[in-house]
């Protein structure tokens, strides 16, 4: 044992440090089982009483990715369409939009490029056409003279941050969310992975996710024209139901006897809006509403005695009066009289001057509150408000009220998200996997272990040791940088099960070819490992390069891989040239001690 203080330091070091780092994820599992045996009411009262403890325990405990936890997994795809029609403001046109749809259904059968194919189609229609007639930006230096060439760079440009910027809210959302080790990546130009291990309310993620957060302070329509429109369209109303396929009742009924609010042109159930949806955008319905005036959805606070959710079709005006970047805070509070949530919204300087300006000069008339194309509540200004405060009611719950002041906080998407595929993992599922990968592993190591005693012997006996601790040292480095165990870290696992030995097989190769020339035992050991070493690090230093690669270039699945492979062979290589030298040095420490390797 003499000279090998320092290797047996370093063994005891990482070793502690290990159980150091794995002592959360074992502690957390004896917790989560004592109280599964816990009746319902005592456990809950445990995880109450006990809410700072598991906390702490569950952040230091080793994650365990999607395919093992269950969760969800959802693709987004940043609308860019729309992000090319908005990047033109007000120079935008029905030939714009109509270019911009073409290039869009070519880009998605052609698996081109949009932008490309946006500058294709100009070019098609006119050669000397210029983008230049729609973008202009001071900040890029795109002006009327720029060339289609330079205003697809900038479309490009504009393109790849809208999905960067994306993917930074789309983080903080979920980090309010509270998901532990979420994982968001970019895929392509304009897709974005999101993985929340460990969710189970599917709608409420997507509600998260995609939500615009694009706020916006309209007035209300003038009622008597409103009142008016109403009363003109009933006029032409059944042939409207047979062209779409209507059921009579679905606007009829509400129209004529329902309306309680002026404001309010009609009500619908909730399985009807999207049928209702296709008149909204007929043409000669659109005409015969008053000037400036359109009709969005918000909930009614009206139910009907079946028990099926009513939604109101409200006037607003089409103007724009303030938008929700004048936002400062916001926050969840409770109605003083009915205890109900809501939220609580505070304006900049300049917000705050301007709501002052609109609500003085509309005392006594409706100002919608409106996300994402839902009016959330239309209260009726009472007095000019000077401190830039307003709130936003008619949420279903604390939940909502919750979720909305997280995508009030995080900020607007830079263009619309749509969830183009989404997976689902359940829980059970996920314990399948655990099971199945556990078995994996166990399987591979008692059929390696067997066949190291059998082949060598001793020597086979001490490399199972440090196959061992090795698996021991992996759990550790990941628990250690707090990176994911996922299904594929597992197959990684189990193939560093087998490079594991293949150092020590190197090794007592080596020995048994220098006991069969005559050296001793301890000229044998000595000259094995140093004569296998260069061998030894060539072949780990080429994989754990691969690892890296894997890892810089790879997504999800192959991360995961490439992460438990790295780190399997950082811990092989210790185990195989430190813990087995030190463990061969104690056992021949005497001239007189035989080993047997085979």
């Amino acid at each position: 044992m003499k000279g090998n203080g320092f290797k047996i330091g370093c063994i005891v070091f990482f070793l502690g440090l290990t159980v150091w780092y794995l002592a959360p994820t074992v502690q957390l599992a004896l917790e989560n089982r004592y109280m599964s045996s816990m009746p319902e009411a005592e456990r809950i009262a445990y995880e109450e009483e006990n809410r700072v403890k598991l906390q702490n325990l569950q952040e230091r405990s080793l994650s365990l990715g999607l395919d093992l936890q269950g969760g969800m997994q959802v693709t987004l795809e940043v609308g860019t369409p729309q992000l090319l029609i908005e990047l033109a403001g007000d120079f935008a046109d029905e030939e714009l939009e109509d270019v911009v749809r073409i290039a869009a259904e070519r880009s998605f059968d052609q698996r081109t490029d949009l932008v490309d194919e946006v500058v294709a189609e100009f070019e098609n229609r006119d050669p000397d056409a210029r983008l230049s007639r729609y973008y202009r930006s001071d900040s890029e230096n795109i002006t009327r003279r720029s060339s289609n060439e330079e205003i697809a760079s900038y479309l490009k440009n504009q393109r790849n941050e809208a999905v960067d910027r994306a993917m930074e809210i789309i983080r903080t959302r979920v980090d309010r969310y509270g998901v532990t080790e979420p994982s968001i990546m970019k895929q392509g130009e304009n897709r974005i992975i999101v993985e929340l291990p460990g969710v189970d309310d599917e709608q409420r993620v997507r509600d998260l996710l995609r939500g615009t957060a694009r706020l916006e302070f309209r007035l209300a329509a003038d009622s008597d024209e409103l009142n008016s429109a109403r009363n003109n369209i009933l006029g032409y109303f059944d042939r409207l139901v047979e062209e779409e396929e209507l059921d009579e009742n679905v606007l009829r009924e509400r129209l004529e006897t329902q309306v309680r609010n002026p404001y309010v042109f009609g009500y619908a159930a909730g399985p009807d809006t999207s049928r209702v949806n296709r008149i909204l955008e007929r043409e000669d319905f659109i005409e015969r509403l008053p000037r400036n005036t359109t009709l969005l959805w918000g909930a009614s606070p009206f139910a009907e005695s079946n028990g099926i959710n009513l939604y109101e079709l409200i006037g607003v005006r089409t103007q724009i009066e303030l938008t929700g970047d004048v936002i400062s805070e916001a926050r969840v509070a409770f109605d003083p009289n009915t205890n109900v949530p809501e939220v609580s919204m505070t304006m900049n300087t300049e917000g705050a001057r301007r709501w002052a300006r609109i609500t003085g000069a509309n005392i006594g008339r409706p100002v919608a509150i409106i996300l994402d194309n839902h009016v959330f509540s239309y209260p009726t200004v009472r007095s000019r408000i000077n401190n830039g405060r307003s709130s936003i009611s008619g949420l279903d719950g604390l939940t909502e009220a919750e979720d909305l002041v997280n995508i009030l906080l995080s900020g607007a998407l830079p263009a619309p998200l749509d969830i183009i595929e989404e997976r689902t993992v359940g829980a059970t599922l996920g314990e399948a996997s655990i099971r199945a990968g556990f078995f994996s592993v166990m399987f591979g190591l008692i059929f390696v272990a067997f066949f190291m005693i059998a082949y060598y012997h001793v020597g086979g006996a001490i490399a199972d040791l440090a196959l061992l601790l090795n698996i021991i040292f992996i759990l550790g480095i990941l628990a250690g940088f707090q990176a994911t165990l996922t299904l594929p870290g597992i197959a990684g696992i189990v193939l560093t099960i087998g490079m594991a030995v293949d150092a020590n097989v190197l090794i007592f190769d080596r020995i048994r070819e220098e006991l069969r020339a005559g050296k001793t035992l301890r000229a044998a050991i000595d000259n094995g490992y140093s004569n296998a070493m260069s061998a030894i690090i060539d072949a780990n230093v080429t994989t754990f390069f691969v690892g890296i690669i894997l890892y810089s270039f790879g997504i999800g699945p192959i991360k995961g891989f490439a992460v438990t492979l790295m780190a399997g062979i950082a811990a092989s290589l210790f185990s195989a040239i430190v813990i087995t030298r030190v463990v061969v040095d104690y056992l021949t420490r005497e001239k007189t001690a035989k080993l047997s390797f085979g």
